[in-house]
């Protein structure tokens, strides 16, 4: 892939967005690239779980590649909002769990690729926005949605018609990211805590993952959903594993069954 870097190092995959150069934006060769690697999340058994990230100290992602927006009719535009929705809710719809880490800027796109993973890590120097209305237009890719459900209607509408920006320590108050540490421990941080969850039943956290997304889906009843996964998750070699393994008082060992 010409965009991305790929590493898989004990069932966590990483992908880093590598045009630094252009501090990361997503152009079309990117979402090609992207979506090729979630589709390898979701199809290699060996990948527990993932990160993405970008490449150099300056940007997670800074947002689109706009010398691509000039030549876009309406109809165009359209497709490319479905496009990128699309590829985000691939990200969101994981079965396995995607952390963001966001080093450097995280606009426009950017950070809507940061809102549709499961969960975000920031690094001291991270800065989130969507600067849309800059430009005479609004967030394409799932901003408006996903920035309400994170951070609320009155914090989300601010940023999106002021075009303003929050650090990491601001981003953390307003719940948009889980932790904020040193841009060297990022990585660290965000692969503890997957390794964590990548000892727990696979099975189990999926269910964890569709129930949670269920709150936000209209066309789900949540608490339906949360029942058909516990029930799912309950006719499992896993929940027999681990119900087996606490009443021995060992550590369980999940294989995904």
């Amino acid at each position: 892939m010409s965009t991305l870097l790929t590493n898989l190092e004990n069932g966590i995959f990483t992908i880093t967005i590598n045009r630094p150069d252009k501090l990361n934006a997503l152009n079309a060769a990117v979402f090609v690239d992207l979506n090729n690697a979630l589709d390898e999340v979701y199809s290699n058994d060996a990948i527990k779980s993932a990160i993405i990230t970008g490449a150099g100290p300056k940007a997670f992602v800074a947002g689109a590649d706009i010398s691509e927006f000039n030549q876009l009719s309406k109809a165009d535009a359209m497709m490319l909002s479905k496009a990128g929705q699309d590829t985000f809710f691939k990200i969101e719809n994981s079965p396995k769990p995607i952390i963001a880490c966001v080093n450097g800027f995280a606009l426009g796109g950017g950070c809507e690729l940061a809102m549709s993973c499961h969960f975000r890590i920031a690094s001291e120097n991270a800065k989130f926005g969507q600067p849309e209305v800059n430009l005479g237009i609004i967030p394409g890719y799932g901003g408006t949605q996903r920035l309400v459900q994170l951070i609320g209607k009155g914090r989300a509408l601010e940023l999106l018609m002021s075009a303003g920006m929050i650090d990491g320590t601001t981003a953390l108050s307003y719940g948009l990211v889980n932790y904020v540490v040193a841009t060297d421990q990022l990585l660290i941080k965000a692969i503890e805590i997957l390794s964590i969850i990548n000892s727990k039943a696979p099975i189990a956290v999926a269910k964890c993952i569709d129930a949670a997304n269920a709150v936000f889906d209209e066309s789900k009843d949540g608490y339906e959903t949360e029942i058909k996964g516990f029930a799912d998750s309950f006719d499992t070699e896993d929940r027999v594993e681990g119900t087996t393994a606490f009443l021995e008082k060992r550590k369980a060992t999940f294989r995904g069954k």
